[in-house]
């Protein structure tokens, strides 16, 4: 199996997510500055190949009934967009409600003092991942 990559897109970071050979677990990779939504899908498209990804998780924010919630959700939708049209790995959009708030948690309680250059995106989108992985039927 390939890994999968993850991206977290925010209004000023994009963290980014691999997994594991397996499939099974989800690590931070890095976080890219967001500059547009062409530079950004570029920028996600090469860390793709660099890491022979066979999948692209977008993490974007739905209600109950699986329909974007946000501003960000759509622009989520949107990078979505761009990555298809840039490339033949599959992307999926996947629920990312609250994934950043949950990094915030598990900092505090861990014990984590969290301080201004912390940045939780790459987490996040671990997080998102680690989701996916667990939601896909188990091979045996």
């Amino acid at each position: 199996m390939a890994r999968i990559l993850a991206v977290d897109p925010g209004e000023k970071f994009i963290g980014i997510a691999i997994s594991d050979p397996t499939g099974t677990l989800a690590r931070p990779l890095t976080i890219l500055r967001h500059r547009s939504r062409a530079k950004d899908a570029e920028a996600i498209l090469e860390l793709a190949r660099a890491y022979n990804v066979e999948r692209i998780i977008i993490g974007w924010a739905t209600d109950s009934e699986g329909r974007p919630t946000t501003l960000q959700a759509r622009r989520a939708a949107n990078l979505a967009k761009a990555l298809r049209g840039r490339s033949s790995i599959p992307v999926v959009l996947w629920d990312e409600s609250f994934t950043t708030k949950d990094i915030y948690s598990l900092w505090a309680w861990i014990g984590r003092r969290r301080r201004r250059s912390d940045r939780p995106d790459a987490s996040a989108a671990a997080l998102l991942l680690q989701s996916y992985l667990d939601a896909q039927p188990q091979k045996v």
